[in-house]
């Protein structure tokens, strides 16, 4: 096991290299993708992202997500809003969302103009995840509702963490984006170009568009190493484990984290429309493990800069689920 471990490190770590010096990824916790496929209808997953495990501290500083799946969301009525594709095997669930964003210095009482606005978010996520067989691809769609600003509880979160952990308490979240309103449609596709026993190529769209987000997608993802091929029911492997990377560009119309929400114009930081990138890229890599009914897993991510006075950033992540 471990000796195979190490072969298909060694092929996969190139490819990765590649990948990230191409600058092209994905987002943020991703729970939809195949990668991430827990194999049941049935489980609680959390993930925790934080970019101390990269040894930064600014722009995305920290992200929270406690995500449940059960079959008896399908009754919810929110389902009925979510796109589900013919002849495929369906799954439906919840997640509670944190985020935080910071700028570069967290000790300055004064606004950084031309610097990422203090921000955070809270929200509940409604999403199917629809894979079919024949079609050898899978299909998800989420709603997104929630709250942007000093009611999404971004300065408090952060300044427990920082005291639990010995960092200097953070200042300056007395300038983050004001309160707005969190409403978002997702739709994700992926489908199979490349497969073999142990190795699993995929392509990869996204649309997200509503009052947080809006922007489009593509790029690539690949699992490498002892795993189930996430678009068959028939699950023969008891222990998984593997290696992914996933690679993005994507296509930026808004983002309040950085411009401030839709309908509050009264944030005292934003950055300019006309200072946005507006094409990003990002790579992420990770390890996962499934033992029976547990799921674990670690990753790190790359991001291209996002504004046109800004940095790359960099953070880490890691996921613990219980199926049931």
């Amino acid at each position: 096991m471990f000796s195979m471990l190490l072969q298909v490190k060694k092929s996969i770590t190139s490819f990765a290299a590649i990948m990230i010096g191409l600058n092209i990824s994905a987002q943020l916790i991703n729970n939809t993708s195949t990668f991430r496929n827990v194999n049941t209808k049935s489980y609680f997953r959390f993930h925790y992202d934080n970019d101390f495990f990269t040894n930064t501290d600014y722009y995305y500083s920290q992200g929270i997500t406690l995500e449940y799946v059960h079959p008896s969301f399908k009754n919810f009525p929110m389902a009925t809003l979510l796109y589900k594709t013919k002849n495929s095997d369906t799954k439906y669930g919840i997640t509670f969302n944190l985020f935080g964003y910071t700028p570069t210095s967290t000790v300055s009482n004064t606004i950084l103009y031309g610097d990422r606005p203090f921000e955070g978010s809270m929200s509940l996520k409604m999403f199917a995840i629809s894979s079919n067989s024949a079609k050898q691809q899978q299909v998800s769609s989420a709603i997104h509702l929630g709250i942007i600003g000093p009611a999404a509880l971004g300065e408090e979160i952060q300044t427990n963490v920082h005291r639990w952990t010995g960092n200097k308490l953070p200042i300056g979240w007395q300038h983050q984006i004001k309160n707005d309103v969190i409403l978002n449609y997702q739709l994700n596709l992926e489908k199979k170009l490349l497969a073999t026993d142990a190795f699993l190529l995929n392509g990869a769209a996204e649309l997200r568009a509503g009052t947080l987000h809006d922007r489009i997608g593509g790029g690539i993802n690949f699992m490498a190493g002892h795993f189930n091929n996430p678009y068959i029911t028939e699950k023969k492997k008891k222990v998984q484990y593997y290696l992914y990377g996933q690679s993005r560009v994507n296509f930026i119309g808004y983002d309040a984290t950085m411009q401030g929400g839709i309908f509050n114009k009264k944030s005292p930081n934003t950055i300019s429309s006309g200072d946005v990138s507006r094409i990003t890229f990002q790579a992420d890599a990770g390890l996962v493990l499934h033992f029976k009914k547990i799921f674990l897993g670690y990753n790190q991510s790359f991001l291209s800069k996002e504004f046109r006075t800004g940095r790359t950033h960099r953070w880490g992540g890691v996921s613990l689920g219980f199926a049931f």
